[in-house]
């Protein structure tokens, strides 16, 4: 997930970059629960595990929702959403999208070097995306101004230009700017991210101090969008793919202790040192929740960046065993 904060003008910002948990359930086999409700590792084979340097880096299964759904969804202006056939479009998009996807073309975009549109034609070639119902007029796709957005949105074009819209995209900034640009209908379709959008609108119309409805379950993340129908944006089918806070480990480390989900890194080591934003010791979607969802045993927190190139390239070096990053980046799938 990237810093998609601001409300809306005259609103008070709601800064959703690092959002609360929502605890789901683990294996028995792997976990124990004491009697507050904390999830503790089961320690019997637990040993400190240390960093293990290596080029590749993989994300751990949330496998207990710590994070929100921050899956992909198309939002749409609602008079453009009574148009049948563009949210068939969108949605066809939806439904093509995974994370592994994702990642591969956020790679295409950010480390191979192509432009955005060059992706998605060739992502809706390869994949035959093809609009499921015809329809006719002119649509503007809006973007926020990152490449992966941008790309998305570029996918949802290419696939309304099939369904008969001369479809064009326009990159306009941040949610501050575009989503008072598709509540207006100056733009007609936005890619937007579940539960931080749904967190966003929820503080816009309830204040900031509104009790969160997101959840790490996006079923429960879309009814809220659902609910919003007075916000003047309609929210279509949510992709599988996620962009979100996540947490990696090099390959090597993963094979090394035989782990792949955070249940399991809190199983088999008793001890890890973890690299993250500074403000991680203090977040629930971070260490906080680590240690209270997982019951993971960190021993050692470094101060490097959300995500960034001090992170990966901590967790390359053999500095830091887990690092947070974001589960949709393209150094992923390198």
């Amino acid at each position: 997930m990237h810093t998609r904060l601001a409300p809306l003008a005259a609103l008070a910002t709601s800064a959703l970059f690092l959002a609360g948990c929502s605890a789901g359930t683990s294996d028995s086999s792997s976990s124990t629960t004491s009697a507050s409700g904390t999830t503790e590792p089961a320690t019997a084979t637990a040993q400190q595990c240390l960093p293990v340097p290596g080029d590749s880096i993989v994300v751990l299964a949330d496998d207990m929702m710590l994070q929100n759904s921050d899956n992909i969804v198309p939002a749409v202006n609602a008079t453009t959403a009574e148009d049948g056939a563009v949210m068939a479009a969108v949605n066809t998009v939806s439904a093509a999208l995974d994370t592994p996807t994702l990642i591969q073309l956020n790679k295409a975009v950010d480390i191979d070097r192509q432009t955005s549109a060059e992706v998605a034609a060739k992502f809706v070639t390869d994949e035959g995306l093809t609009a499921p119902m015809q329809g006719s007029g002119s649509t503007v796709v809006g973007s926020a101004n990152f490449s992966e957005n941008i790309t998305v949105a570029e996918i949802y074009a290419a696939v309304l230009r099939d369904a008969g819209y001369d479809a064009t995209v326009r990159t306009i900034g941040n949610r501050e700017t575009y989503l008072p640009a598709l509540v207006s209908g100056e733009v007609d379709v936005v890619p937007e991210y579940a539960a931080t959008a749904a967190e966003f609108i929820n503080r816009s119309l309830n204040g900031a101090d509104a009790p969160a409805v997101a959840s790490g379950d996006i079923a429960v993340t879309k009814a809220a969008l659902d609910g919003f129908a007075d916000f003047g944006v309609v929210f279509g089918e949510p992709a599988a793919a996620q962009d979100q806070n996540a947490f990696a480990v090099t390959t090597a480390f993963s094979d090394q202790y035989g782990v792949t989900s955070l249940s399991e890194l809190a199983a088999n080591c008793a001890g890890i040192s973890l690299g993250g934003p500074p403000e991680c010791p203090e977040r629930t979607f971070c260490q906080i929740g680590l240690e209270e969802v997982y019951g993971l045993d960190v021993t050692d927190f470094s101060s490097l960046d959300a995500g960034g190139p001090l992170t990966k390239t901590a967790l390359r070096q053999g500095e830091i065993a887990v690092g947070l990053v974001f589960s949709s980046d393209g150094e992923l799938g390198a």
